[in-house]
This record gives structure tokens, C-alpha cells and sequence, in this order.
């Protein structure tokens, strides 16, 4: 059992995180990344592989969600993170849509916009998309047919039990759940949801796969790697309602010309990062119980990206 910090160190310890990142360290690349299994493991990827490369560090990750880390580098608390490509949409509202649909548009798009508007960086994306799902338990979705948000809609608007576990973010962000909503032509009561304050899909998979309040659906990402493991099926987005979430690192333009070894440092980590890599690494953490730092830098080694 870990010992508890004395009153007198736990408040020397909490004003020295408190303080401003420049009474830290002026010169270090703070290291955010949002609350999810897999923003954890590839914000300890960043930090183990550029303190590696003699880049000082400060390790901010699972700092929080999406606005959160975005407001945070917005504001100069964060000055490297890894955002997904359809994210593009909601901060540059008034886009054309069908962008964001596309892989090669959507990235160049929120490149062009975010480095003219807010001095960001899009590096290197990864080769997988992590698109927002809706999971079924596979024994509900056999006994009802359900493999499409169009068996999910008819299923809804029969009467059929539902109780779907969901971030804050999915159920309110108008690219979510209410894009799904419209475009399959079914609606979710408050009592049929089940919301959490972060965006963990470990934990709405697992609602569902244990049933848990009654859960029988989860929000999913598509490079979970715990719903095979967890008897979960993806319901088909058969009318490609979601943009395509591509997972990049973003840096502060102004950190990157400071340390420009950072872009081909994370382009050649990204760059092996598939959608089976990622849903292994997940899976890693969500099924086998592994920590962050360990599968970040087991794997690191593993792909020779450590001296």
C-alpha cells in the first residue's frame, strides 16, 4: 500500500503543479492528451519518445476531454496533443461538411484552418480511423437482427429496450449522437442514455457487456480492441453519417520552431500506427489490465523508435 504524502508536502507538491508552466519549465514541451484509453497510451508514446530524443517534457496527459485540452492549448497550457481529423468540423463550424467525410480532405483542411486561424500544427496522421460507433451485446443483436443503425433505428421505433452508454460528448456534440439521430430517424430519451463525464469507451463497453443499470448499448470508437473480448458488435454507419477521425499530433507552431525534431520524430510513429496496431494497443490496456507507460514503451522498443 502506497504511503499517504504528510499535509505540509501534499501542499507543497499540489502549488508546484499549480503553478504557471513557465514557473515549471519555459523551455519544455508540455505533453497533454484527452481521458481515453487510447489518448493515454499515445500521450505516454509522445513523451517517453521525445524525452528520448533529449526534448524536456512536461507530462500532462490524461489531461481531460476534447474541449478541455482544446481550450488548454488554445490558451498556451498544452503545447502538444493528439486530436482527430473530423474534430475539424466542430471547431471550424460552417465547413462544408462532406470534408470531413474524406481522409485526404478533411486533414488538409483542418491543417490549412487551424495553423492560419490559431498557429496549430497538424503533423503526421495515423492510418486508422477512429470514427464514433454505436456497439450492441452480439446476444441482443442475434436475437433481433440487428447489424445496421437502420436495424438500431427500427429496433428503437418498435418499443425494444435501450439503454445506451455514452460520453457527455457524444450524447450532446451535434457530430454524435444527434447526427445519428437525424439521419436514421429515431430518438433517445434521457432515461434511455446513460452518460459519463469522460470519453472512455472502456467503460461504456463494459457497462454493456456486463449489462450493467441496464445497459445493452455502448458508444465505441472503431479502434477499441476490447469488443471482440467484450461479446460487443459495431452497428454499421451504412449512411456514413461520421466524418473520418484520424488520430494526429498537434503542436503550437511557436514549440515546433523551438524543437523541430518533434516532426519527424512522431511522423515516424504515426505512421505505423494501422487500425489493427491500434486496437491491439488498446486492447492492451482495456482488456489485459496493462498501464499506459508500459505498453507505450514496450512498444516503442519493440518497433526500434527508442535509441
Amino acid at each position: 500500500m502506497k504511503a499517504r504524502l504528510v499535509p505540509v508536502l501534499a501542499f507543497l507538491i499540489t502549488s508546484i503543479a499549480l503553478l504557471p508552466i513557465s514557473a515549471q519549465d519555459s523551455k519544455a514541451v508540455v505533453v497533454g492528451s484527452k481521458i481515453d484509453t487510447e489518448g493515454t497510451v499515445l500521450g505516454k508514446m509522445i513523451v517517453i519518445i521525445l524525452s528520448a530524443n533529449g526534448i524536456p517534457v512536461t507530462d500532462k496527459v490524461g489531461f481531460g476531454t476534447t474541449d478541455l485540452v482544446r481550450k488548454a492549448i488554445a490558451a498556451k497550457e498544452l503545447d502538444l496533443y493528439v486530436e482527430y481529423t473530423g474534430n475539424g468540423a466542430f471547431f471550424f463550424q460552417g465547413t462544408d461538411p462532406t470534408v470531413w467525410k474524406n481522409e485526404k480532405n478533411g486533414y488538409e483542411t483542418v491543417k490549412q484552418l487551424d495553423l492560419q486561424k490559431n498557429g496549430i500544427v497538424w503533423l503526421t496522421p495515423a492510418p486508422a480511423n477512429n470514427t464514433w460507433a454505436i456497439a450492441v451485446r452480439k446476444d441482443l443483436a442475434a436475437k433481433e437482427k440487428l447489424a445496421t443503425l437502420e436495424d438500431f433505428s427500427r429496433y428503437v421505433g418498435k418499443g425494444g429496450a435501450v439503454k445506451l452508454a455514452a460520453s457527455e460528448e457524444f450524447i450532446s456534440s451535434a457530430a454524435a449522437l444527434p447526427a445519428f439521430q437525424a439521419a436514421y430517424g429515431f430518438k433517445l430519451s434521457n432515461s434511455q442514455l446513460l452518460s459519463f463525464s469522460g470519453g472512455n469507451t472502456a467503460l461504456t463497453e463494459q457497462a454493456a457487456s456486463q449489462g450493467s443499470n441496464g445497459v445493452n448499448f455502448a458508444m465505441a470508437y472503431g479502434t477499441d480492441g476490447s469488443l471482440a473480448a467484450l461479446g460487443l458488435l459495431v452497428l454499421a454507419d451504412t449512411k456514413a453519417v461520421q466524418p473520418i477521425y484520424e488520430p494526429t499530433p498537434i503542436v503550437r507552431k511557436e514549440v515546433l520552431d523551438r524543437y523541430p525534431a518533434i516532426a519527424p520524430l512522431l511522423d515516424k510513429l504515426f505512421k505505423g500506427l494501422d487500425l489493427v496496431t491500434l486496437q491491439g494497443l488498446n486492447a492492451r490496456a482495456a482488456v489485459n489490465g496493462e498501464s499506459p507507460d508500459a505498453i507505450a514503451a514496450s512498444y516503442l522498443k519493440d518497433k526500434g523508435l527508442l535509441k
